[in-house]
Formats: C-alpha cells, sequence, structure tokens
C-alpha cells in the first residue's frame, strides 16, 4: 500500500500541469486530494474524472483569505491536511527590468513567494500540533541562477527558496517534513511562453528538450513517503540520479 493511501493532500495550482499530473498521481495512489486553482471550471472537471477522493476548490493563491478559507474547506470535507504541495507559480513577466511593468513584476512576488507563504502559514501550525505533515515547495534553478529577461522569476523563486529552509528551521524539529523540489524544465504552457520569447538560452531548448510532467509527479509523489526522510530541509533536484533512482524512473 502507497504511503500517501488515505492521506489529505491539497495542491496550489492543480488546473494543469505538474499540479494536475500530481494531483491525478496521488489520488490513483489512494490520497485523497484537493485540487486548488483559480480555473475552477479546469480542476472542477478534473475533480469529477478523479472521483469521489477529489474535491476542487476555486481561489487565488495570492490572497491569504483565499488560501486560509480553501484549506478550512478542505479539513471540513475531507480532515486535517497531511501533505501541502505548494506547486502555483508563474514564470510572466518575461523581459528586461528597465522596461518591465511593476503591477506585472508584483503580481510574480505575490504568487511565486507570498503564496507559498500564505499555504505554509495555513497548513504547518496543525501539523506541528499533530506532530506529522509534509510540505512540498516547487522551486527553480532560477531560484540560484540568475537568468536574463527573468528578474521576477529568479527574485520570487530564489525567496521561495528562503521560505522552505526558514519552514524547516523552524517545523522540522516538531514533526513536519519540509522540502523544495526543482523539476527542472518540463513540457507545460510555461515552457511554451518561454519559447515564445525569445529570451535567455532556455528559450531556446527544443520541445523534447523537456521532460514530461509525469517525472516531476512520479518524484513528488516519493516524496510525500518516509523514503525521501533524508532530503528534509533540502531541495531535491529531478536530475540527481539518486534521487531517480528511488523514486523508480529510469535514468
Amino acid at each position: 500500500m502507497s504511503e500517501v493511501s488515505g492521506k489529505v493532500v491539497f495542491v496550489t495550482g492543480a488546473s494543469r500541469g505538474i499540479g494536475e499530473a500530481t494531483a491525478r498521481l496521488l489520488a490513483s495512489e489512494g490520497a485523497r486530494v484537493v485540487l486548488f486553482a483559480r480555473s475552477g471550471v479546469l480542476i472542477e472537471t478534473i475533480a469529477r474524472e478523479i472521483g469521489e477522493n477529489a474535491l476542487a476548490v476555486t481561489g487565488d493563491v495570492s490572497s491569504w483569505a483565499d488560501v486560509a478559507a480553501a484549506l478550512a474547506q478542505a479539513e471540513a470535507h475531507f480532515g486535517p491536511v497531511d501533505i501541502l504541495i505548494n506547486n502555483a507559480g508563474v514564470i510572466d513577466p518575461i523581459g528586461m527590468m528597465n522596461t518591465s511593468d511593476p503591477e506585472a513584476w508584483s503580481r510574480a512576488v505575490d504568487i511565486n513567494t507570498k503564496g507559498v507563504y500564505y499555504g505554509m502559514r495555513a497548513a504547518i501550525p496543525a501539523m506541528e500540533k499533530r506532530g506529522s505533515g509534509t510540505v512540498i515547495t516547487i522551486s527553480s534553478g532560477a531560484a540560484h541562477n540568475a537568468l536574463e529577461g527573468w528578474s521576477a522569476y529568479c527574485t520570487s523563486k530564489a525567496g521561495t527558496a528562503m521560505l522552505t529552509r526558514s519552514a524547516h528551521l523552524e517545523s522540522g524539529g516538531k514533526g513536519v517534513r519540509i522540502m523544495g523540489f526543482s523539476p527542472g524544465t518540463v513540457a507545460t504552457q510555461m515552457q511554451r511562453d518561454i519559447k515564445a520569447s525569445g529570451i535567455n538560452a532556455v528559450s531556446q531548448l527544443e520541445w523534447d528538450d523537456h521532460h514530461g510532467v509525469d517525472v516531476p509527479a512520479r518524484i513528488l509523489l516519493w516524496m510525500c513517503g518516509s523514503d525521501a526522510d533524508d532530503y528534509c530541509g533540502e531541495e531535491v533536484h529531478h536530475g540527481d540520479e539518486e534521487v531517480r533512482r528511488r523514486a523508480g524512473i529510469t535514468i
């Protein structure tokens, strides 16, 4: 039996890409999944396809009120949230800082950084009280390396990486497993947007250079289990051969 069987998993940005694939995979392994995103119609469709072990909750991850209400709704429907996967994120705005839209730049921080904080703030206190729980946040190589035209994304993801380290420092000793996950370049709409921009080396990659959403979903499933305990407080990288082996992905 999978270690996520019977667990309540809250996935942000679950309407497509990594979030959708992860929600579907974890549900197939027996988890009860809560799909959270602004795209209500999309997550409701996914939840219907998954069945009774899925709940769609519409909201904006950049709103503390929405996130807190969504976690409360999840708990009222399924019980305490065991696993939080902070997946929601945006690449926009892509472009040079000196011509960037200040509101769009700020919006990236609201979603990529503040949205992660809101999820942690809503979920971790109850996890600490129970002495158990898992929080996984999607990071990026861009959190550690500046890329031309990606100032908003790199900055916000760097903040998110530090949030993960801070949360582990404060809650890791209280039974809460906290990790980051860098999925590499994945064949999602985000990569189409990057390609269309024509800015920096990532936009020059071909579609076949990216791996499918099944790879990060399977690594996230493994990270939810005890075999990944020695990675708590760290950022797991999809390209790490040991990670891929332990997650059952052929190298």
